[in-house]
């Protein structure tokens, strides 16, 4: 792929959170940070006067920005933080683990305490977030710890040493806090279903704990005791606006690479997530043009093996979105739910933002290609048989039958070519009647196309549903051209595409670039033909009131306005001036009205 210039990468960012990685013309990273919005943030360094010398020289450095896209602010700090420690780009400052973010830790133990720490240690324990404040793990320990009684001394509470009374019960047993495991007054098994709704709540399931505190709020509330009553009340309020942890790092997600596809009629893209420890430490976007017809699965077979050779990766582990055939000795994992399925939409996501980005590029540097593609993806989308480089759509105006009048707008290679823009006057139809009128217009356009011998469009697309369509397709069998220009018609009120014959409707995506060109010849058309019924209706209303005046005609105004162009200028003449137009006899009448 060329190289392409900062200001189009600058143009074509995503206006979303996420982690920017700067590289040098060696492709060494000099820069990794965060972003609320990302477009925003990166746009700053080349429109700033940057005070501290290196930031200058860092910036005359940059030649490629990379970036990977995630839901939040909270995600993309600790993502800058993984990936910091793990490039250790020239300019910025150094990250050491021992000061780190903090995870509340379930220790791997019979009676497990549950604690913060800023370690992780391989010992069986599980630790969860990490979170990016500690007073959030703090929040989240009281509320466990007031709901569930548990050990928080670190005693060895071995079933041997329990039935040997090693142990006494300390204050935490008779504050109410804890059930005193230590002297064999509380099961194992009991504690440990403590411990699996301690899960929940650390993963973000608060539904049990809130219930729960809401009918010790309404049973402190009716007990008088309002003071504790707005305590728990507070403590509801921070665990329902809380999001309880990152999608971007689990510890249990480990040395796992992770690739989803998207792909087009021309190209496929293929993103790559390598994660070490839980931790995201490089994201990758290949883009794959297609020359045959090829299937995702194949694609994804032959970037897996050139992603992971160039990238040197050693993971055992793959998540992928389908299966592929792959060497044997690696487990490919599907997933559906939980913390692996958010992994997997993360780079599906930020596959179809290069896939955006890349669109946004191409079209400004190279619009031949641009174009290209769009009208491939309309001749799929609308079932062609050809690409529609020529297309014409029409529409009515009228307003209560009056000045009835018809529009055709002509887009040649998807861009509106203005100058074969046609206004239609109706000739042959009386009142309101937009099958008739759409009939007429339809016949007038294709005879005089036929008669000159010009080149005919290869899509017609008529504004409105199967009627209009019906009355259109009469037209181009009276002139034998029906099967030789496909035509659609659009409704308007939930976008539905008719084809002649077929009563059942073609809903295209929403986001379908093939629909955004539908939509804008259909809002061009009603433009460009609103246009001609507004003066129409302007020249009838002047005219009418110049022919009000008695002794004035038709013609007689019509002389008028060619000579003094409005009615205002008309008003203000003198007696002399529209004597030169109309004579003096009917110069007077005129100058008596509006005097």
């Amino acid at each position: 792929m060329p190289q392409i210039s900062i200001e189009i990468q600058l143009q074509t960012l995503p206006n979303s959170p996420g982690v920017y990685q700067f590289y040098d013309a060696d492709e060494k990273i000099l820069y990794v940070g965060k972003a609320k919005n990302l477009k925003k943030r990166v746009s700053s360094y080349f429109t700033k006067n940057h005070e501290y010398g290196k930031t200058r020289v860092m910036v005359k450095k940059i030649r490629v920005i990379k970036h990977i896209v995630v839901p939040t602010e909270s995600d993309a700090l600790l993502l800058e933080n993984n990936l910091i420690k793990e490039h250790r780009p020239r300019y910025n400052v150094l990250l050491k683990d021992d000061k780190s973010y903090p995870w509340i830790c379930i220790k791997n133990e019979r009676f497990p305490r549950i604690f913060p720490t800023r370690k992780l240690i391989k010992d069986g324990s599980e630790y969860y977030g990490p979170y990016t404040s500690m007073k959030t793990v703090r929040t989240l320990l009281d509320l466990i710890k007031s709901v569930y009684q548990l050990r928080t001394c670190n005693f060895d509470l071995s079933k041997e040493k329990i039935e040997a009374g090693k142990f006494k019960a300390c204050l935490e047993f008779h504050l109410g806090n804890c059930k005193a495991p230590c002297e064999g007054l509380q099961e194992a098994e009991e504690y440990h279903r403590q411990v699996d709704d301690i899960r929940e709540i650390v993963k973000g399931n608060f539904k049990s704990s809130l219930q729960y505190f809401k009918h010790q709020m309404k049973q402190l509330a009716a007990a008088m005791e309002f003071e504790k009553a707005q305590q728990i009340k507070e403590k509801i309020e921070v665990l329902e606006n809380y999001q309880v942890k990152s999608t971007i790092v689990n510890p249990k997600i480990n040395n796992v690479d992770v690739f989803s596809i998207i792909s087009d009629e021309a190209y496929a893209y293929v993103n790559f997530l390598q994660l070490s420890h839980g931790s995201i430490v490089r994201s990758h976007t290949m883009e794959i043009k297609k020359k045959l017809n090829e299937n995702d699965a194949d694609l994804l077979q032959l970037a897996i093996v050139e992603i992971r050779q160039r990238f040197a990766s050693e993971s055992k582990e793959l998540y992928l979105p389908f299966e592929v055939d792959l060497e044997p000795h690696l487990k490919i994992t599907l997933p559906q739910l939980g913390d692996k399925r958010r992994i997997l939409d993360l780079s599906t996501r930020n596959a179809k933002f290069y896939r955006q980005e890349r669109f946004k590029q191409i079209k400004i540097i190279d619009p031949d290609r641009h174009t290209n593609r769009i009208m491939a993806q309309m001749k799929t989308d609308i079932r062609l048989s050809e690409e529609p480089r020529h297309i014409e759509c029409f529409d009515n105006s009228n307003i209560q039958g009056s000045n009835p009048v018809a529009a055709c707008v002509v887009f040649k290679d998807g861009k509106a070519s203005k100058k074969e823009y046609r206004h239609y006057n109706i000739k042959t139809v009386e009142g309101p009647d937009d099958f008739a009128s759409m009939e007429e217009v339809v016949y007038r356009r294709y005879k005089r196309l036929l008669e000159e011998k010009q080149p005919l469009p290869q899509l017609i697309v008529i504004d409105g549903g199967k009627g209009q369509l019906s009355s259109a397709l009469k037209s181009l069998e009276v002139l034998g051209l029906r099967g030789r220009i496909a035509i659609i018609g659009i409704a308007k009120r939930l976008e539905e595409i008719y084809f002649p014959d077929d009563p059942i409707p073609l809903y295209l995506d929403k986001k379908s670039e093939s629909l955004k060109i539908i939509q804008q010849l259909r809002n061009e058309a009603h433009r460009f033909g609103i246009t001609l019924h507004r003066n129409k209706r302007s020249k009838a209303a002047i005219n009418s009131e110049l022919e009000q005046i008695n002794g004035i005609g038709k013609k007689t105004a019509q002389d008028l306005l060619k000579r003094f162009k409005s009615v205002k200028r008309i008003k203000e003449a003198s007696i002399e001036g529209l004597a030169e137009t109309i004579g003096m006899s009917k110069a007077k009448k005129v100058y008596e009205t509006f005097h």
